[in-house]
């Protein structure tokens, strides 16, 4: 007989969900405490980082996971170690960069709060999503851009392309000699199920 194997966080921890509406422009990602019994139906990520939430829940991580995740029909699949381990992670963002990541990103939480009736997936509805939250997202989206280039990216070709480019750096390393190479972003975090 198989044994039941349970994956329980002893701190909070970031859930994000398996499956996603591809109708919606964010993953609704949040923080649960270990009290809460997740289903394997989401990634844990056992954190308090309100900056990785923050780039987690950015429109720069949405663009990474609208090209490179799964689909289950037509809707986001996202993966552990296609999407999340994969992720180009901002690797210069300085500790101004980093607390404006994490205000923005708090007060995305803050506006979530505003809703103490409604479920992540009523906010993160494209057609009936908050204003107040929408311009959170705005603003977060600003901070997280600013982590990667002065420039704020235009679209989302623009930013999956500056990703791709990211990714190339961060996987060439390979390829130089050992005086040269870059190092490398802790990107390795592993999502438990």
């Amino acid at each position: 007989m198989k044994e039941l194997c349970i994956t329980e966080p002893a701190s909070n921890f970031i859930a994000i969900p398996e499956a996603s509406s591809e109708r919606r422009s964010f993953i609704p990602i949040g923080f649960l405490s270990p009290e809460i019994i997740a289903s394997k139906k989401l990634y844990l990520i056992p954190t308090n980082s309100v900056f990785l939430f923050g780039v987690l829940s950015s429109t720069m991580h949405m663009a990474w996971v609208k090209t490179v995740s799964g689909r289950l029909k037509s809707d986001f699949q996202y993966s552990g170690s296609m999407v999340y381990n994969n992720f180009p992670w901002p690797m210069d963002a300085t500790d101004a960069q980093r607390a404006k990541v994490e205000e923005c990103a708090s007060e995305v939480l803050a506006e979530r709060e505003q809703f103490p009736g409604s479920t992540l997936a009523d906010l993160y509805d494209p057609v009936s999503m908050p204003p107040r939250l929408a311009k959170a997202h705005e603003a977060l989206d600003r901070a997280v851009d600013r982590c990667y280039r002065k420039e704020p990216f235009a679209t989302d070709r623009l930013r999956v392309e500056f990703l791709f480019g990211l990714y190339e750096q961060l996987t060439a390393p390979l390829a130089l000699d050992k005086k040269e190479k870059k190092p490398r972003p802790n990107i390795t975090k592993s999502l438990s199920c």
